[in-house]
């Protein structure tokens, strides 16, 4: 039987282009993550100033590390067919791996390590090497296994990190995340193989541009759903309530400003380009960018709602701002990856919030997240006076 025969060419495009309903249901399992890591941000910023920027880094590697898990998940489900029984099981470890990882999550840096970063050094691992084993002699096998190579190499510093705890546990895993991202970055460059070239790098545009659009919708589903429990939990006072309201607009933003535009979808430009490898990592990073703001955005909101008479706090300003902040720029680096040039509503929202950034300083914490509001409301009002020049728009793939 021949090597294409065998795995039934999964790694070509021409693949099912819509998401299965197996890789909705691994989403499912990072709403419970994404709502663990919001509550350990919660707890860095009711901890002393003096750790809170060590606590922070130490949230943003447990971030990374779930984020690499679902987002080589997301492009071996759209390089391969998602309906194979081989993929499906591909996914089905993934998630359970991720569900362990999320359990353990706030415990990482500290009685949990091992099994967090044991959980996820045999998710990097199993999952290119099930590939590497599935297809033998098929001519996308070399891809899978320079990724194999750079999570073994990646691997040492993660077990290393667990082993050692205390400072020197955030001292390997950092170094063991720059590998995993730098190996992407460089192609993966294998001794015997090279790096992953331009042809080498098959996917399904619009699989993997409804991936992208779909992990958007999970960040977006969390931060409702953590407001929602923060709410549930102090009552319906005036104050608390009108937050959440905030909240929920805000939330609201962020997916209009996110999915519609009357430009080309992301699906288009990533069938259209040249280097498919580039382009899914720019791709990767500027929604990894677009998901912490959303995330900061939630806790944020979420600390106003459970103490909306506290006192003035640079660190809670600069969450409640940094969020929105954080969410146009992954926008602007989106759009111009895919158009080359930005809409001129991002800027103008970027300069609002440098430009109140003192103001948001002196006025109470209560008024600091509906002027963040404020602002992104004042961008989607421009984009909709801006569209109203053109036909009307529905929404498309994300751009």
């Amino acid at each position: 039987m021949a090597a294409d025969d065998r795995v039934g060419h999964l790694g070509d495009s021409r693949s099912q282009g819509r998401a299965t309903f197996l890789e909705l249901f691994l989403d499912l399992v990072y709403v419970f993550a994404l709502t663990r890591l919001s509550q350990r941000l919660t707890d860095d910023f009711t901890v002393s100033r003096r750790t809170l920027l060590s606590e922070l880094g130490q949230t943003f590697l447990v971030l990374l590390a779930l984020w690499q898990v679902w987002l080589l998940t997301a492009w071996a489900t759209s390089r391969f067919d998602p309906r194979r029984i081989e993929i499906q099981l591909v996914v089905i470890g993934s998630m359970f791996g991720a569900m362990i990882m999320a359990v353990s999550l706030p415990q990482a840096f500290g009685e949990r390590g091992l099994v967090f970063a044991s959980t996820f050094v045999a998710i990097q691992i199993g999952r290119p090497l099930f590939l590497v084993l599935t297809l033998r002699g098929h001519p996308r096998q070399p891809a899978s296994i320079r990724i194999l190579f750079w999570s073994t190499i990646s691997s040492v510093g993660w077990i290393a990190g667990a082993l050692s705890g205390g400072t020197g546990r955030g001292i390997f895993w950092t170094v063991a995340v720059v590998l995993e991202f730098l190996g992407a970055a460089l192609r993966w460059p294998t001794p015997g193989l090279g790096r992953t070239d331009v042809n080498g790098w098959s996917i399904a545009p619009a699989h993997l541009a409804e991936r992208y659009q779909q992990v958007l919708l999970i960040a977006l589903g969390e931060a409702i759903l953590v407001s929602g429990f923060v709410l549930s939990a102090v009552g319906f006072a005036v104050e608390r309530t009108a937050t959440f309201v905030a909240t929920f607009v805000t939330t609201v933003l962020f997916w209009r400003i996110y999915f519609y535009q009357p430009e080309r979808p992301l699906a288009e430009a990533f069938d259209q380009s040249r280097d498919q490898v580039r382009f899914s990592r720019a791709a990767g990073y500027t929604h990894l960018v677009m998901v912490c703001g959303i995330v900061s955005s939630a806790v944020g909101y979420g600390l106003l709602i459970n103490d909306p008479y506290a006192e003035p706090d640079p660190a809670w300003v600069a969450v409640i701002f940094g969020g929105p902040v954080l969410f146009l720029l992954g926008r602007v680096w989106c759009e111009y990856e895919v158009q080359r040039r930005v809409a001129v509503t991002r800027w103008y929202g970027l300069l609002a919030f440098v430009l109140l950034t003192p103001v948001a300083a002196v006025l109470p914490m209560l008024a600091v997240p509906f002027l963040a509001t404020a602002v992104l409301a004042g961008v989607v009002v421009a984009d909709v006076l801006r569209d109203r020049r053109q036909f009307a728009i529905e929404p498309n793939p994300p751009v």
